[in-house]
């Protein structure tokens, strides 16, 4: 619901704020007062595009701010946080800055944001109906929208559009393996040869670095023989040898200890020093005489290396990539082969789904043609009430040659306000009046399934009187049980249903001209329906007449 309209340098406004409440709203003022200009700019919050033209002289900029209460409608609320957007308990303000110098300006909840943006969320919440392009009823998508609420098969079409979105899921995964086989198919011959190659080296996980230790061990083999025997020799197998002297050691530390037994410490110690160097030299002693010159080996090792080389400089850089790139080979290949049976599959799964589809968008269409002439009755049974004998609506259910996201028919409202005419779509009648009358029927049967919260009419009372400005204000007042209505009005039977009265009056102030809202209740608001009567706002016999109107209301 809309709180409040602030409006501050727009035209002739200098400081406005419109406070508005639930209900039916209505908004009277002399021809020229500025009534039009509140509604110009309110539509900057709904998308339409900023002018500087319509800065007030001696300023720099406009300013445009709403207030709305949000409880009621959690998508929206939700859909700020995903946008980035800071949320302000259940309010939502949204803001628009024309510059005289022409650059703009939007903000939501205080964030900046782009017109764009600030339009979809006002679009979202008023609907305008005066100026056509503002009006979510002219838009095919919303049409649609409301007749399968009114259908009651608004399940159903949510279950369509899931299946046509699962469809071209499938469609492009199917197009997406169809382009991989061609790919891998074009490439086969090349992919076997790489496999072959390197299954055919038979490389085994870090068998490049036991060859390289290898060969370093062939190359130096004879010096390796030399130094190894050497240390054995001296360690172990001579006279005089480290384990012999060790030995010796131990024996006199024993000694020692049996004296003084702080020293049996060191006895353990030189033990164990003995054993070490024993079985050291022992060690040594076998890595010597197992050494063997093999010219023919080393040459073997390094026709080896140099095949894990040439390999590892081709699939790269380590020997783990050489093996990741055979396994990765082999696994599409394998892909190749199956990828048929893949094709297969995902066109049995496209049959089933596209035949599921295909299925409910008939179901969904059969609903709609049903809800289709209940709706076009009921709106039919209103448009004589409103001003329009001769009027003839119509929901046009044009049939796709396919069902697409939305089913398998193209939904509009049409409408042919004089006899003899062919209905045309909406937004091509040119009456904003008549158009709002065709709107307020629409909305008087839509209003427990019309997402809109507030709802705007301009130029309604176009053209009518009597009878049918007692059936336009009752209808109105209708509507309004269920949203938040604001009128624009010269008539005082429509001004006397209001739940809230408004008045727009221009003065002047410093010699310039300015326009102001004030809030008419009691006598003010009996003034005010004497005046639009056409009487003496200070007469008598007109006030009763505007008692009388307003008790009737």
């Amino acid at each position: 619901m809309l709180i409040e309209l602030r409006i501050r340098d727009f035209a002739v406004i200098r400081d406005l704020s419109v406070e508005l409440g639930p209900g039916l709203n209505t908004l009277t003022g002399e021809t020229g007062a500025g009534k039009s200009i509140l509604i110009g700019a309110l539509s900057l919050l709904l998308g339409e595009r900023a002018s500087s033209d319509s800065v007030r002289a001696g300023t720099d900029r406009a300013v445009v701010e709403a207030v709305f209460d949000l409880s009621g409608r959690p998508e929206i609320l939700q859909r700020l946080p995903e946008l980035g957007l800071p949320t302000e308990d259940e309010f939502l303000l949204l803001r628009r800055e024309v510059q005289a110098q022409g650059r703009n300006r939007a903000w939501i909840n205080g964030s900046p944001a782009t017109a764009g943006a600030v339009g979809e969320f006002g679009r979202a919440l008023v609907d305008l109906h005066g100026q056509h392009e503002h009006q979510t009823l002219l838009r095919p998508d919303e049409q649609r929208r409301i007749l399968d609420d009114f259908a009651e098969a608004d399940g159903l079409a949510g279950e369509v559009e899931g299946l046509y979105r699962e469809l071209q899921e499938l469609v492009g995964e199917r197009r997406a393996r169809e382009e991989r086989m061609r790919e891998l198919e074009a490439r086969a011959d090349f992919l076997r040869f790489q496999l072959q190659e390197i299954e055919d080296a038979e490389i085994r996980p870090g068998e490049d670095e036991e060859l390289e230790l290898e060969l370093k061990r062939l190359d130096h083999a004879e010096d390796l023989a030399r130094d190894a025997e050497e240390a054995y020799v001296l360690l172990y197998a001579e006279e005089g040898s480290a384990s012999e002297r060790l030995s010796r050691v131990r024996e006199l530390v024993a000694r020692l200890a049996r004296v003084d037994p702080s020293l049996a410490p060191h006895g353990e110690e030189v033990e164990n020093a003995y054993h070490l160097v024993t079985e050291l030299g022992r060690t040594l002693g076998d890595y010597a005489s197992g050494i063997e010159v093999n010219p023919g080996r080393a040459e073997e090792v390094r026709r080896r290396s140099d095949l894990l080389f040439r390999l590892k400089r081709k699939y790269g850089p380590d020997l783990d990539d050489v093996l990741a790139t055979g396994r990765r080979l082999q696994e599409e290949l394998a892909e190749l082969e199956s990828g048929e049976l893949e094709v297969e599959a995902l066109e049995g799964k496209m049959a089933r789904v596209r035949t599921l589809l295909d299925e409910r968008a008939v179901e969904l269409g059969r609903m709609r043609r049903e809800g289709a002439h209940r709706l076009t009755e009921r709106v039919e049974e209103l448009l004589p009430e409103l001003g329009m004998p001769g009027a003839v609506f119509q929901v046009a259910l044009e049939p796709l040659d396919e069902p697409g996201p939305h089913g398998g028919e193209r939904v509009a409202f049409q409408a042919s306000l004089n006899p003899g005419f062919e209905p045309r779509p909406l937004a091509r009648i040119a009456s904003g009046g008549e158009l709002s009358r065709v709107m307020l029927a629409l909305k008087t049967i839509l209003a427990r399934v019309d997402r809109v919260p507030t709802l705007i009419f301009d130029e309604i009372d176009a053209g009518i009187g009597g009878t049918v400005a007692h059936a336009v204000s009752a209808k109105l007042r209708e509507v309004s049980d269920h949203h938040q209505v604001l009128v624009i009005t010269h008539l005082p039977q429509l001004a006397s249903r209001g739940h809230r009265h408004l008045r727009v009056e221009k003065e002047t102030r410093d010699g310039v001209a300015a326009t102001t809202v004030v809030f008419l209740d009691g006598e003010a608001r009996v003034r005010e329906i004497a005046r639009m009567l056409g009487g003496d706002p200070e007469s008598e016999t007109s006030r009763d007449h505007a008692r009388e109107l307003l008790s009737a209301g």
